[in-house]
């Protein structure tokens, strides 16, 4: 990630936006970090984290009719946290087009996600104040027609022992069970090891943690891996939810190797 440029050239970034403004001191702002002067982007980006919201809330409720609030909600707080915005703000190259003051310029604020994420709504509530919630909502839709290429919702956000354990259930197995079988290394840099077995497939996997937490999830993940290479050769069928009875057209059992937050996205599009 190069550092802000001495010249910024804003208008390759707005053709890598897919949108021009009509008043150009909106963008400027937009892009100016509190560190560099008084007239900076903080008010922008607390207008611009609502559009935000709303757009992907539309986005979701219109892509997919068979979600409820809850998962909706659980999708939507995933496609629009740091590490999300992030990543588009790194498509957009944002970090070339920082204001910023020496003393962040000098620590690396540029490549910080958190100023590339808030930079990146910033961005966007000076689109809605430049044009209105229209445009708005159409550049958002560019980028996270992208994102959603790629995303599971059904299993975005989970963790590894939710993804275990709805999976077991939804093949009529019994839950795992986790035992911490030993710790390493001082008190206040201890190192977990926890044992997950699944006596049905007589599986039993270890994993290890900086907290019992970290150790079970990581010990969650080898066990799921491990269970979905054995549930094919056992010939059980995964039981379907009520919702699933309904709609016939139930999506593909989700994989939870798949990168949830790898957008591949392409800038200059």
């Amino acid at each position: 990630m190069t550092p802000p440029r001495a010249t910024i050239d804003l208008k390759a970034l707005q053709e890598r936006l897919g949108y021009t403004f009509e008043k150009q001191d909106l963008l400027s702002q937009a892009l100016t970090h509190r560190s560099h002067s008084k007239k900076n982007n903080e008010r922008l980006e607390f207008l611009g984290d609502s559009v935000l919201n709303c757009c992907v809330a539309e986005i979701l409720y219109e892509r997919y009719g068979d979600l409820d609030e809850g998962d909706l909600s659980r999708v939507r707080a995933n496609l629009v946290k740091q590490q999300a915005l992030y990543e588009i703000a790194q498509a957009l190259q944002l970090s070339e087009c920082l204001r910023l003051g020496e003393g962040e310029l000098k620590s690396g604020g540029f490549k910080r996600p958190s100023i590339l994420a808030d930079t990146f709504e910033a961005v966007i509530g000076a689109i809605f104040l430049d044009s209105g919630f229209d445009a708005s909502r159409q550049v958002l839709r560019k980028w996270y027609s992208q994102i959603l290429e790629h995303v599971d919702p059904r299993t975005l956000g989970k963790d590894d022992k939710t993804l275990l354990q709805e999976y077991l259930q939804g093949h009529q197995l019994p839950l795992p069970i986790y035992n911490v079988v030993g710790t390493t290394g001082v008190a206040h840099n201890q190192q977990f090891q926890v044992e997950c077995s699944i006596p049905a497939f007589n599986i039993l996997v270890s994993g290890q943690g900086a907290s019992r937490r970290a150790a079970e999830q990581a010990a969650a993940k080898l066990a799921l891996e491990s269970a979905q290479k054995a549930v094919p050769q056992s010939g059980r069928k995964p039981r379907k939810s009520k919702a699933a009875r309904k709609k016939s057209s139930a999506v593909t059992p989700p994989n939870p190797n798949d990168d949830q937050l790898n957008l591949k996205l392409k800038s200059g599009e």
